[in-house]
């Protein structure tokens, strides 16, 4: 059975509450991670408490000659990355008439593109070592409709779905299993700070299970699907969404 211990991953939105949780498990697993994010000041604090297998990266998803020139140096400096989470993403909860043209462009960029342009960037070393994990942290709101969140959000997730289910038809042949999660309300600053409580009431109301998703079960997701355990499961999304919507 293939071995996780050593294998480099490759987080984006690290510096975030979900990207800090499924750090954290790849780090308890022993893997190498390459924790990406704008907020250099708050990687460095991570790595720190993660060790050397911690490796704090400044990067622009949306960019993709700043992806090329930085998966080159982690190529060089630590190896191929086996294994990429897209975390990264912005979430606005605008409608269609109140989403300006700027905010679908740059939602678009961070949440959907940036996944296609680091996906393309590690595949062929994946290819290479017939092995690899693409996880894409996709949305309720892709399968809703959008609840609360916005169009552009709410169309950048579906876009990564579908994402998801062409690489995994791509990949399958090559030792690659892609897959997503699509989490309902995790308590992050998303729910804790751009809902308002009326709203952060009402969905517990409505959420089964009475409560919001802690990113830790996200981070057990993610683990999971990584793991050899989860290597005939590809172009999956899978829920974690307390009982909010069933499919």
């Amino acid at each position: 059975m293939v071995t996780l211990k050593g294998k480099l991953a490759l987080v984006t939105g690290a510096a975030g509450v979900v990207g800090e949780a499924v750090t954290r498990a790849f780090i308890e697993d022993g893997l190498r991670v390459a924790m990406v994010d704008l907020d250099l000041d708050r990687l460095n604090t991570l790595a720190s408490e993660f060790g050397d297998d911690a490796i704090p990266l400044m990067l622009d998803v949306s960019n993709p000659e700043q992806i090329a020139e930085t998966c080159a140096g982690l190529r060089q400096d630590h190896g191929e990355v086996e294994v990429l989470v897209n975390n990264a993403g912005l979430l606005s909860n605008n409608k269609a008439v109140e989403t300006t043209t700027d905010e679908w462009r740059k939602l678009m960029s961070v949440n959907l593109d940036g996944s296609f342009y680091l996906s393309r960037e590690c595949l062929p070393g994946m290819r290479a070592k017939n092995w690899g994990r693409i996880i894409n942290v996709c949305s309720l709101a892709m399968k809703t409709g959008g609840l609360t969140a916005g169009t552009a959000y709410t169309t950048s997730k579906g876009g990564m779905g579908a994402l998801t289910f062409s690489l995994a038809r791509e990949c399958a042949a090559d030792g690659i299993t892609v897959n997503g999660i699509a989490p309902a309300y995790i308590r992050t600053p998303m729910v804790t700070e751009q809902l308002s409580e009326q709203q952060r009431q009402q969905l517990l109301r409505d959420i089964p299970v009475g409560r919001f998703c802690e990113a830790d079960e996200i981070g057990h997701v993610v683990r999971f699907l990584t793991s050899p355990l989860a290597g005939f499961i590809t172009g999956e999304i899978i829920d974690i969404n307390g009982g909010l919507h069933l499919d």
